[in-house]
């Protein structure tokens, strides 16, 4: 994607509201888990109590507490409690603990969390203490080498400070070993005694607790919910704009392609790079934005939440992080090469099946439907072959992970039963583990599902890159120059050599001759004598190997593309037509034209007869491609398009061969009044004699050079190649020779 970064700079500020969103989601979903786990731990184990910090204890309770706390904990313990006598608690603290009997530590309200956070590392180790102890007494009493009715934390009391001290060291390293949540259980345990032993509704606040942790937890799945949607719907738009904007960009660089460029980008590759290609980016990128960015988000905070929650079983992760990268890394490395092999042979099919419809009279009327068939059967196959590789690779992905990420679940309740034996994991954090490590496996399969249009995105990328970044051999100039208005349709060329790209020979050689306003240059010789390349030359389709071609005394190198093919007409050797109308093929070359304009184009080249007989007249439909009109009805549309524009310099490239004689001969007679009332110049390529016999100037090619200029008179006189083609088409009393 760095590749096509231009692309995405217009939609940088939704780029980054979709990192933002994934962000949040990622939060959302990570934080899902801890909720659940405080469901588990706190609301149902716990009573709904999450740490050892009192709301209120009874004093008598207190002072067991302090037998096991330092005088630190003791002067934090005072700071952060009220002591108040029954009388003097509130109504609400009444209604809060009814049975209170006797004085009350109450917590002040203006705790902040760090002092909190304090006082629970304080107490929970001393409730924990004092809980077991009243759990058991007589143990204790019989480890003091007390009687078993005596008063354990009176006889406790007695203690020196050093005794209980090593008790209470004691006890931490057992709640070291069980972990910091079992802790806070058994504190919470002991917080609940305490709450009942008041009279405190704990069922209450249990059900409390789990309605708001439950509601806490729908929202955030809400929420995530709705990063997800935003996320789509903005990745969706991106997708589609910036595949909006690379179809528009091949197109315009097609569009400035000079001959040499379609010589090395065939139309069936054009078209699949366009289309295909580009759809591929599109998809490619909606993936990277909705799955390829999240994925890591998702999968590194739940790596750190795993890590935070329960180290002794990472070691589980990072086998499994290290056995899904070899699976992905042996796919990735099997399948890579084929989808560049995947996207020629596209390419190729799309040539067969152009080639196939184009020549689909051909081969009808040489009944070779078989032969194509074969030949696209051939490629098909393939492409088939190909695609089925590829998918069989990663088809087989899928069910790999899920065996992984099942062996993991397996491994997890394995060895977090274990735990669970030891006291050092509670039910909840084995649910919370689980599903981080879900989340891990799930960020790499969210990977491998769109591994496979990765790869074939990075090819299609590639392929596009190759289009933007070919630069036409023909430009236009830094500092362009004008025309020179004293001359209007003078076409000169001066020792014009030329080659086409890659050919080992020139095609052209020391051409040299001019062509005048008002008068008609012909261009014939056999064929493959160069006759269309040359009048290629003139609106710059090709650039010269050497010498210079100029028109109105500026070399067309040195103008604007634009400036010189707006004083051309030209028809082509095959006649094109676009889809629409008759009228807007005609009005193709001048928008602007008058329709009076367009009417004598039409009767000029004596396409206004055909026109008038149809019931929409210029309004009747054309085809794309000119199907559904005839050749010679094609011509003398193109001719007439041509005409509409009236240039300086009409470029007939054997535009008249599907004419029959009469409509050849009215056509031309009207042409050259046309031209000589303009002043135009008419370079016409013609194969037969009949055609040129009046043209002021004839040039004669034989393989690429001139073999001879002048008129028709002339040329029977003094040019052999000219009299062999003349002796060959016409009669002898055409050529003006007698009976003998």
């Amino acid at each position: 994607m760095v590749k096509i970064s231009k692309f995405l700079k217009p939609f940088a500020v939704s780029i980054a509201a979709v990192v933002v969103l994934l962000f949040a989601q990622a939060q959302c979903e990570l934080a899902l888990p801890d909720t659940m786990s405080d469901i588990v731990n706190v609301g149902i184990q716990s009573g709904g109590i999450e740490d050892g910090v009192l709301q209120a204890v009874r004093q008598s309770e207190a002072e067991k507490l302090f037998l096991f706390m330092d005088e630190e904990q003791i002067r934090l313990f005072e700071q952060n409690y009220t002591l108040l006598q029954p009388q003097q608690l509130s109504e609400q603290q009444r209604g809060q603990w009814p049975q209170a009997q006797q004085p009350l530590y109450v917590l002040k309200d203006d705790i902040d969390e760090s002092e909190r956070q304090q006082l629970n590392q304080a107490l929970s180790l001393s409730e924990m203490i004092v809980m077991s102890i009243s759990a058991q007494p007589q143990t204790v009493l019989q480890q003091l080498n007390l009687p078993q009715d005596s008063d354990v934390f009176a006889a406790l009391a007695q203690l020196p400070q050093e005794s209980r001290a090593a008790l209470s060291e004691q006890a931490r390293q057992q709640a070291e070993a069980m972990g910091e949540s079992t802790l806070n259980t058994a504190a919470a345990q002991a917080v609940k005694a305490e709450y009942q032993a008041l009279g405190a509704d704990t069922d209450a606040m249990q059900t409390q607790y789990i309605l708001t942790s439950g509601l806490r937890m729908l929202g955030i799945a809400l929420l995530s919910a709705a990063c997800a949607i935003a996320v789509t719907w903005l990745a969706s738009r991106i997708a589609a704009g910036v595949s909006r904007d690379l179809r528009e960009a091949v197109f315009r660089k097609v569009e400035y392609f000079s001959l040499a460029e379609f010589s090395r980008f065939t139309p069936g590759t054009l078209i699949t790079r366009t289309t295909n290609d580009v759809q591929q980016i599109q998809q490619v990128l909606v993936m990277v934005l909705r799955i390829v960015i999240y994925a890591p988000i998702i999968g590194i905070g739940a790596v750190m939440k795993v890590v935070q929650s329960n180290v002794s079983m990472t070691w589980i992760i990072a086998l499994v992080v290290v056995v899904i990268l070899s699976i992905m890394l042996a796919a990735f490395t099997i399948v890579m090469p084929k989808f560049t092999v995947m996207q020629k042979l596209v390419d190729k099919m799309n040539s067969v099946l152009r080639e196939f419809l184009d020549g689909l009279p051909v081969i009808r009327a040489f009944s070779n439907q078989k032969v194509e068939e074969k030949k696209f059967d051939d490629v098909n196959s393939e492409v088939t072959k190909t695609n089925l590789f590829v998918n069989r690779v990663m088809a087989a992905l899928m069910p790999l992970m899920m065996l992984v990420m099942n062996c993991v679940a397996l491994l997890i309740v394995w060895f977090g039963g274990h735990q669970m034996d030891l006291g050092r994991l509670q039910i909840g954090e084995l649910m919370a583990f689980i599903q981080y490590s879900m989340q891990i496996i799930m960020a790499f399969l969210m990977i491998t599902m769109v591994s496979v249009i990765l790869p074939r995105g990075t090819v299609a990328v590639r392929r596009v890159l190759e289009i933007l970044n070919c630069e036409p051999s023909i430009e236009d100039p830094q500092q362009p120059q004008s025309f020179d208005p004293a001359l209007r349709g003078v076409v000169e060329f001066r020792d014009v050599s030329f080659r086409y790209p890659g050919a080992e020979e020139d095609v052209l050689e020391k051409i040299s001759f001019v062509a005048r306003p008002g008068q008609t240059t012909a261009f014939i010789g056999s064929t493959g004598s160069g006759k269309s390349t040359i009048v290629n030359l003139v609106p710059r389709f090709f650039d010269v190997s050497e010498g210079a071609i100029l028109v109105d005394g500026v070399d067309i190198r040195q103008v604007r593309q634009k400036d010189l093919r707006d004083k051309i007409g030209y028809v082509p050797q095959k006649g094109i037509l676009f889809s629409g109308t008759i009228e807007s093929n005609l009005r193709y070359s001048d928008v602007d034209a008058s329709p009076q304009q367009v009417e004598q184009a039409a009767v000029i080249a004596q396409a206004s007869e055909f026109i008038e007989s149809r019931p929409e007249k210029m309004a009747s439909p054309i085809a794309q491609g000119g199907t559904n009109v005839s050749g010679g009805q094609k011509q003398r549309l193109s001719i007439a398009r041509a005409l509409v524009r009236n240039p300086e310099i009409y470029i007939f490239d054997d535009s008249f061969s599907a004419l029959d004689f009469k409509t050849d001969a009215a056509l031309r007679r009207a042409l050259n009044e046309l031209c000589r009332k303009n002043g135009s110049t008419v370079l016409l390529v013609a194969q037969r004699i009949s055609s040129i016999m009046h043209a002021e100037q004839i040039v004669v090619l034989d393989q690429g050079r001139i073999a001879g200029i002048g008129t028709h008179e002339q040329l029977l006189k003094n040019c052999a190649v000219y009299q062999e083609i003349a002796t060959s088409q016409l009669s002898k009393e055409e050529l003006g020779y007698d009976a003998e």
